[in-house]
């Protein structure tokens, strides 16, 4: 279960801005998770439930914004929504996609106090 250390790494980050943005309190944060990066959500919102008590984001709440995966298909020459890696392209069939979008993890937004 690697969402407990990524719901650490996220307090990691907040505990970080805290002190640069000079932030007492975590109301909201906002995570963008892409189809693609392995992330099981129910997961990770069981474990920053878990990791935030007696922290800055201890009364926060967690709001995760699923970006769906997207690849570039070499002989359609489109970008096409895909569900998950090594799958062929919706289109044409062939398997030369080039993922764009939807690996990716990150906080997008803090709403803080």
């Amino acid at each position: 279960m690697h969402e407990m250390s990524l719901a650490e790494g996220i307090i990691q980050v907040i505990e970080t801005e805290s002190k640069r943005q000079h932030f007492h309190k975590v109301k909201t944060v906002w995570l963008e998770i892409g189809a693609l990066a392995g992330v099981e959500v129910y997961a990770l919102e069981f474990a920053f439930e878990a990791v935030k008590r007696h922290t800055l984001a201890e009364t926060a709440q967690l709001q995760i914004i699923q970006i769906p995966a997207q690849a570039w298909c070499l002989p359609c020459g489109k970008m096409v929504e895909i569900k998950q890696r090594y799958e062929p392209c919706p289109e044409c069939g062939s398997y030369q996609l080039q993922v764009s979008q939807g690996d990716e993890m990150r906080i997008k937004e803090l709403e803080v106090d």
